[in-house]
């Protein structure tokens, strides 16, 4: 295991577009965080920094479940938010699987906001794309990645940095945390308690069966 090094943002995007230079092939990236943690925003500057090879980023929040099953035991249902908003079939047969199987992917099924459906055109993968999914509490699912980014930040930092009126998903997160532990699954941790200084710990990239 490789020992903890500072970095920068910056530093941190070229370590992630690193990692997936690896691969010469189509790679599924996952990069997982708290929301506080933006990951959905490291994840568009990560595809934004593989150009010229062809990225595209899938917003986990873009596959959740509709409402009326997300919100079954009320909308601040922490252990619903942890364990049943994600339609992981979905992203799955959509995302992940397609993407090898056909090249294609589809980027978004369903508006977070509005609960209405989308029907965004489907996106044509090269040989050598790169599809990143950012998003919350995505490890330990057994989606098929095959590298794996985690976004640590120590529950002290995430209950100063989560605003208010989101404050009902720290203790689903601290239950990710510990059952989960994703940061053993991860291949690259990027300790983000300060986002200005974040710090970097890799390990030798392992098989996504191992991400279950």
């Amino acid at each position: 295991m490789s020992a903890v090094k500072p970095s920068t943002p910056a530093g941190v995007i070229t370590a992630i577009a690193a990692l997936i230079s690896v691969s010469p092939e189509r790679v599924r990236v996952v990069i997982d965080g708290a929301p506080a943690s933006e990951p959905e925003r490291l994840g568009a500057e990560v595809v934004e920094a593989l150009a010229p090879r062809c990225g595209v980023l899938i917003r986990a929040d873009h596959f959740w479940r509709q409402a009326s099953l997300r919100f079954e035991n009320g909308r601040r249902d922490a252990d619903a938010w942890l364990d049943g908003w994600l339609d992981e079939a979905a992203l799955r047969r959509e995302v992940l699987d397609r993407c090898v199987e056909t090249g294609w992917v589809l980027p978004a099924l369903r508006d977070p906001a509005t609960d209405r459906s989308l029907r965004p055109a489907l996106v044509e993968l090269p040989p050598d794309g790169v599809v990143v999914v950012a998003g919350s509490a995505l490890l330990g699912r057994g989606l098929p990645f095959d590298l794996a980014v985690h976004v640590h930040v120590s529950d002290a930092a995430l209950a100063r940095r989560t605003p208010e009126e989101e404050a009902w998903t720290l203790p689903a997160l601290a239950r990710y945390q510990r059952e989960r532990n994703p940061t053993t699954l991860a291949d690259l941790v990027v300790r983000a308690d300060d986002p200005v200084h974040p710090a970097l710990l890799a390990r030798p990239p392992r098989a996504c069966t191992l991400l279950s």
